[in-house]
């Protein structure tokens, strides 16, 4: 019997963790997350409500932000995401990668006919389990926050360049690893 208990009861703080993790909503007054400023190609470290660091210039999709993204279609999505994982050795320096879609976006997809309702049910599964969703269907994935790599850093101030990802140079991606880690909320707007 208190085996029990003591399985139900670390089952109940796992939901309480993903759910405070994967539910988008905002988090404890002292909260850091990330705001990024679709239009004035900002990224914020925000604690609760104060800035605690800013990296400009930053660079989105070549052809800006989207509430609506699809796969191919070069666009950042708009909205409120977790970082899922982070890869320290990747072709962009360093990679933390979102958890896209997200319910919200998978609802809409949904809606719109863009997935059926296998990959809807799919998507709401990993979220509510705490696993990245697929990152292959029509909304598209591998979304995230990352370094210019080996990429020139001269292109990466003039425009913006990615496929839908947020790019700041392989320096500023180092000092952002300092403020996140899986479950930190990001928004994009």
């Amino acid at each position: 019997m208190p085996n029990n208990i003591n399985r139900i009861c670390q089952q109940f703080f796992r939901y309480c963790l993903l759910f405070a993790c994967f539910s988008g909503q905002a988090g404890s007054a002292e909260e850091t997350w990330l705001l990024i400023d679709t239009n004035k190609l900002e990224l914020l470290v925000m604690q609760g409500s104060r800035v605690a660091h800013t990296f400009e210039d930053i660079s989105i999709g070549r052809y800006g932000a989207t509430r609506d993204k699809v796969l191919g279609d070069n666009q950042t999505p708009l909205g409120t995401f977790r970082i899922g994982w982070i890869t320290d050795e990747s072709r962009f320096h360093r990679f933390m990668g979102l958890i896209y879609p997200n319910a919200e976006v998978a609802q809409r997809g949904f809606e719109r006919g863009l997935i059926d309702e296998e990959q809807w049910r799919l998507i709401r599964y990993a979220l509510n389990t705490g696993k990245v969703p697929s990152q292959t269907t029509i909304l598209g994935g591998m979304i995230g926050i990352h370094g210019v790599g080996q990429g020139d850093l001269a292109m990466h101030g003039q425009f913006n360049w990615t496929n839908g990802c947020v790019a700041i140079t392989n320096e500023e991606i180092d000092l952002l690893s300092k403020w996140v880690h899986i479950g930190t909320r990001v928004e994009i707007r």
